[in-house]
Parts: structure tokens; sequence; C-alpha cells
């Protein structure tokens, strides 16, 4: 084999991050020359809406596994956390490389902190994730929409269209763009739990080819992969929509996991919230096991009518 092709999206990011495993590919294997499929995915052309409106992160994917399907990719580089649960028939999610740092930061050009902002500032998310945590530490705010790609969202609060806006702080480090802003203050993960695969790159790819999954599994991080494991096992246990605000995350320190997660009202109300300390090696099934936990204790009905509420003066469009 002499060449792979890696199918990427196109904006900033994903670009960095597909260069990033084009390095380390042909600083590991020089044989090999990389190639980068560039595809523009219908998550980045319909940016008026939020992501649940328009069928949620599998839209951020499903152009880049079609490539891959149609053979115009051997692999393909993922944000994680836009890679549902549900990996389609031919393809598979072979590694997720080190993760770094998973925390949300808070932006603004007035203000040094969540704490120091006044009653009824705006805050710019969509996500529903943030919101719900937001508004559960600080109900006296105004949550604003904000969708566009990150120089897009920066912008806007450069313009004064929000008091402060909620990024993930990795891609704003991996972009060089926080020596944009003036005041910045990176979240504790007790302060705003990430979502499902935050600041791990999943390599997904064709299934078949040994050489291909060689070439893949040299990238992969166990504990990386173990921790992002038991967060896709409770998101696909608890069967979370993009509908629905939920929140997890693990994470290992010296062979123990921490795994924290929550869901809700995205207006910051009905709050079910947990959080774990085991051994890795007792972490298998950690995710299911907290995902039947939550059911027991009647998470399906809180979904079911928190997806009701979540956008309520819009219809979602399901594909």
């Amino acid at each position: 084999m002499k060449k792979i092709t890696i199918a990427t999206r196109v904006s900033d990011l994903a670009l960095w991050q597909a260069y990033h495993i084009k390095e380390r590919i042909e600083t590991e294997y020089p044989e090999i020359e990389v190639l980068l499929n560039k595809i523009v995915s219908n998550g980045d052309k319909i940016l008026d809406k939020p992501l649940a409106l328009i069928g949620g992160k599998g839209h951020f994917t499903k152009e880049l596994e079609d490539a891959m399907l149609a053979g115009e990719a051997d692999i393909a580089v993922h944000s994680l956390k836009d890679v549902p649960t549900y990996i389609p028939d031919g393809l598979e999610l072979v590694a997720v490389t080190l993760r770094q740092d998973q925390s949300d930061v808070f932006l603004s050009h007035k203000f040094s902190s969540l704490d120091a902002l006044p009653k009824g500032a705006v805050v710019g998310t969509t996500s529903l994730r943030r919101r719900m945590q937001l508004l559960q530490q600080r109900p006296d705010l105004k949550v604003k929409d904000l969708r566009g790609n990150v120089n897009t969202r920066l912008r806007k609060l450069s313009e004064g269209q929000y008091d402060a806006i909620i990024l993930a702080w990795i891609g704003l480090n991996r972009l060089d763009l926080l020596k944009d802003v003036p005041y910045t203050q990176k979240l504790s993960l007790d302060m705003m739990i990430p979502p499902m695969g935050q600041a791990a790159l999943g390599i997904e790819i064709v299934q078949g080819n040994d050489r291909i999954r060689e070439i893949a599994e040299s990238l992969k991080d166990e504990n990386t992969y173990a921790c992002t494991q038991i967060e896709r096992q409770f998101i696909s246990k608890i069967g979370a929509g993009c509908s629905a605000p939920v929140a997890c995350n693990a994470v290992v320190n010296a062979g123990e996991v921490t795994f924290r997660v929550m869901i809700g009202f995205p207006d910051g109300t009905n709050i079910m919230q947990e959080k774990v300390i085991k051994p890795l090696s007792e972490c298998t099934n950690l995710g299911e096991e907290l995902a039947k936990k939550m059911i027991d204790a009647g998470a399906l009905k809180l979904l079911e009518n928190a997806a009701k509420i979540a956008f309520k003066d819009e219809m979602p469009q399901r594909l």
C-alpha cells in the first residue's frame, strides 16, 4: 500500500485534525503517502438552526462515511463528539487518539468570569448540554442561540451580540484563537461536564483491510479509548438524543475512572446527576450500568419530556 486517503470536513478545526493525523501516519509509515478528501458536510452547510433540528450530530459524519463506502477514502478523522453511537455496516470505529483538555471555556470581552456576569447577561450557546448547566447554576442569565464556525462565533462575541459565549477549549487552543479574547475562564469538569467524546479524535475505517486497521490502531490511546467507550455505552443505553440535554464524561487518573453524567431540562431544572469513581479494571460496563441506574430512577421519562420542550417553537426535521 503506497497511498491512503483520509476523509475530512473542511472547517478549519477539522482540517487541523486531518493534517495532524496525516503527519502522524507519514512519520510512522514513511513509505505511505497520505491524501485528504475534503468534504463539505451537511452540518457545515446549515448554520441557521440548532443541530437537533436538522437531525443531530450525524450531519457532520454522514458525507464522510458515504465517501468511505463509495471507495473514495480509507479512513475518516472525526471529532469523536460528533460520531453517533451507531456506526454504519461496512465501517468501524477502531481507534481514539489521546484526549487532551476536555474543558469548556467561558469567553467575554466585558466580564472576567461566569460569576462576574450581571443578572440578565446574554450568553451564547446552541448546546442544550451547556444551556442546562448554565441555567442550573445561573438561572438569572439569558441564553441565546449561537451557530456558525468558530471564527463566526468569536466575531459575534466581539461585535457585542453576546456578553459571553461558551465553547470547547481544545478547538480554540488548536487554532490559537484564545489570545484574541480579553477574558477567558476554563470551566472545571465539575462546573461544566463535557459531551461524550469531547477533545478526542475518532478514527473510522472501511472494514476488511488489515493494513488500514494496523495503521489506524497505531493512533490509538488505550486509556482514552476506554473512557470514551464508557461514555458511548452510556449514551447508547440511555438513548439520549440530540433533542435532550445530556452531559457525559469519563477521565482516568492513577488507575481510577471518574465518570460524571447529567441529564435534565434545557432550562436547568429537573436535573439527574451522578458521579462514580471506580478502578479502571472494573469499568468494562460502567456506562451501561450507570445508564440502567438512571433509567430505573426515571431517566427515560425525563428525557422524553425534555425533548418536547427543547425546541417547543420549532418542529425537528429528521433524516
